[in-house]
C-alpha cells in the first residue's frame, strides 16, 4: 500500500476520499485561489519555523514525485553525519511515506515538529503526526517527543519579527501515543478499501464532508451522484448538521418535504414557511422607523482588507484584518451620488494613509452606512487604537455607523429567493437583480476572497498587469457600495 502522511489524514476524514484520490481523482474539484493561498502560506510558515532550529539541512524535494528514493538515502546520511536539524526528513515503513517537517537529531533520540499555519492545534493534526510517529517507531527509532508548531495569534509584531513568540511549540506526545494501538487497524481499513480498484468504497454524505476540511469529492459525491440541489435541507439558516442530518436520514432533501411538526427553532420554521409558501414577507412600519434613523448625505462605506500568517509591519498581529482599500459613495437626499476610494500602495504599510484619507472624506458627524457594520467598526476601531491623533475622528465615525443589514436581519423583509439568508450575498440579487450580472461581468475580481488574494499577489505582477489588477480591484469595491445605495432605493420604494 503506497500512502502518504496527506492521504493517511485524507482517508481519517472519509475512505472514500482517499479511495477517489487514488484511484478517481478526475472527478475531485480542483482547488481555487484561496485554497492555493492557503497552500503557499504554509510553506512560507514551514520555511521561517525551521529558523527556530537553526544549523539544520533540507533534503531537497525530488524532480521524480512517484519515487522517494533520492530523499530517503539523502535522510539516512545526514542522520550519519550527525546533522542535528533535518527539514523534511523522509522516511519510508511498508509503504507508508512521510515528510517529517523538522526532525530533531540527538545522542539520545529524535524529536518530531509538524509546522502548521494554523492559531491552534486541530484533532486532525494529531493523526498527521501520529503517522509519523508510527512509522519511526517502526523503523527502530527511539522517540523522545512529538509537538506541533503553529502561529500565535495573541503576538504583536514589535520593529522585528521575534520567532520565539510568533509560533507556539505544544508538546503532542502522550496524544499521539494514545492514538498508535489504532493505526493498524486503520491502515488495514484503508487496505480493504484500496484492495477493489473497480468500486468506490459506499459511504454516505455527512458532516464528515466539511470537517476538519471540506473534501474536494463533495460536489462528486453530493450534486453529482445524489443530484442534492443548490438549495435543500442542508442550507436552512442556522439548522445545525445533525438536523440535517436526519432529515437527510428520513429521505428528505428538499425543503419542500419538511414535515410541519419537524422539531426546529421559530426562525428555522419560519425560513421553512417562507420558503413553502413562495411569499415575501415585509414589515414596513419597521423598515420605515429603520429609515426615519438615517439622515442625509448618506456615506455608505465598504472597506476591503486582507491577512498576513506573518505580520510584515509594526503592531500587527497574525492573521488580523488589514484594510487595504475602501470605496465610499455619498447619497445626498436629491439624489445626487459622489464616490471616493482609496486603494494602497502594495508591498508598503498603508494604514496611516488609509486613515487619513478616511477622516478626510468622512465628516465625524454623519450618518455612515455599511452593510454588516461589525467588520467596518472593527477596522476602524484597530486603526483608531493604533493611531492617537486620528482617534476622536475615527471613534466618531464608528459611532455614526448605522447597519444596511438589519432589516433583512431581523427579518423584516424576507423572499424565499434569500434562502432564510440575511448575506448580502443572497439579499442583493434578491433585491436587485440586474446587480448579480453586473459582478460577473467584472475582469479580475468578483468577490471578497479574489480582492484579498488580487492585492496580497499585487507585486508579483509586472507594471501593466499590476495597473490592470489596481483598476479591476477599484471597480469591484465601487460596485459593493453601489449596491448598497440600490439596496437602499427598494426598501425607500416600499415603506
Amino acid at each position: 500500500m503506497n500512502l502518504s502522511k496527506s492521504l493517511y489524514t485524507k482517508g481519517i476524514q472519509c475512505p472514500k476520499a482517499l479511495w477517489l484520490k487514488k484511484y478517481k481523482s478526475s472527478v475531485l474539484t480542483p482547488p481555487d485561489e484561496a485554497a492555493l493561498s492557503v497552500f503557499e502560506t504554509g510553506n512560507i510558515v514551514g520555511d521561517l519555523a525551521c529558523q527556530l532550529f537553526p544549523y539544520g539541512k533540507e533534503v531537497p524535494y525530488t524532480t521524480n514525485p512517484n519515487n522517494y528514493i533520492e530523499m530517503i538515502a539523502t535522510t539516512k546520511e545526514w542522520l550519519k553525519e550527525g546533522v542535528s536539524n533535518i527539514y523534511e526528513a523522509t522516511f519510508n515503513y511498508e509503504g507508508i511515506l512521510i515528510m517529517v517537517d523538522i526532525l530533531k537529531v540527538e545522542d539520545d533520540g529524535v524529536s518530531i515538529y509538524e509546522v502548521k499555519s494554523s492559531t491552534e492545534v486541530k484533532d486532525i493534526y494529531l493523526h498527521d503526526v501520529s503517522i509519523q510517529y508510527y512509522v519511526l517507531q517502526n523503523l527502530g527509532f527511539s522517540i523522545k517527543s512529538a509537538s506541533v508548531v503553529h502561529i500565535n495569534n495573541e503576538y504583536v509584531r514589535g520593529e522585528s519579527l521575534e520567532l520565539d513568540k510568533l509560533f507556539k511549540i505544544v508538546d503532542v506526545t502522550s496524544e499521539v501515543q494514545n492514538l498508535q494501538p489504532n493505526i493498524p487497524i486503520i491502515l488495514k481499513e484503508f487496505e480493504t478499501y484500496l484492495e477493489d480498484k473497480e468500486n468506490e468504497p459506499d459511504i454516505d454524505i455527512g458532516k464528515h464532508c466539511n470537517k476538519p476540511y471540506e473534501c474536494e469529492a463533495k460536489n462528486y459525491c453530493w450534486k453529482v451522484q445524489r443530484q442534492i440541489p443548490d438549495y435543500s435541507i442542508f442550507n436552512i439558516f442556522n439548522l445545525g448538521s445533525k438536523k440535517q442530518i436526519e432529515l437527510y436520514n428520513q429521505g428528505i432533501i428538499d425543503i419542500e418535504d419538511i414535515p410541519e411538526d419537524f422539531d426546529m427553532t421559530a426562525n428555522q420554521a419560519q425560513a421553512v414557511k417562507n420558503y413553502k409558501s413562495k411569499a415575501s414577507y415585509i414589515d414596513k412600519e419597521n423598515i420605515k422607523a429603520f429609515l426615519e434613523n438615517l439622515t442625509y448625505p448618506i456615506y455608505h462605506l465598504d472597506f476591503e482588507t486582507y491577512q498576513q500568517a506573518i505580520p510584515q509591519y509594526k503592531s500587527i498581529k497574525p492573521f488580523e484584518q488589514i484594510p487595504f482599500q475602501y470605496s465610499l459613495h455619498i447619497e445626498y437626499e436629491d439624489g445626487r451620488l459622489i464616490h471616493k476610494e482609496y486603494l494602497s500602495q502594495d508591498s508598503v504599510d498603508s494604514r496611516y494613509e488609509l486613515a487619513q484619507k478616511l477622516c478626510e472624506d468622512i465628516p465625524s458627524d454623519v450618518t455612515v452606512l455599511a452593510y454588516n457594520m461589525s467588520f467596518e467598526k472593527g477596522v476602524i476601531k484597530r486603526l483608531a487604537n493604533l493611531f492617537p491623533e486620528l482617534n476622536a475622528h475615527l471613534l466618531a465615525i464608528n459611532e455614526n455607523i448605522q447597519d444596511l443589514m438589519t432589516p433583512f436581519q431581523k427579518k423584516w423583509y424576507v423572499t424565499p429567493s434569500m434562502q432564510g439568508s440575511y448575506s448580502i450575498k443572497y439579499v442583493l440579487p434578491a433585491l436587485v437583480p440586474e446587480f448579480e450580472k453586473a459582478y460577473k461581468e467584472l475582469e479580475g475580481v468578483q468577490n471578497g476572497s479574489q480582492a484579498m488574494n488580487a492585492f496580497a499577489n499585487l507585486s508579483k505582477l509586472d507594471g501593466l498587469s499590476k495597473e490592470k489588477m489596481r483598476t479591476s480591484l477599484l471597480e469591484y469595491c465601487k460596485l459593493d457600495t453601489l449596491a448598497m445605495v440600490k439596496i437602499l432605493e427598494v426598501l425607500r420604494n416600499i415603506s
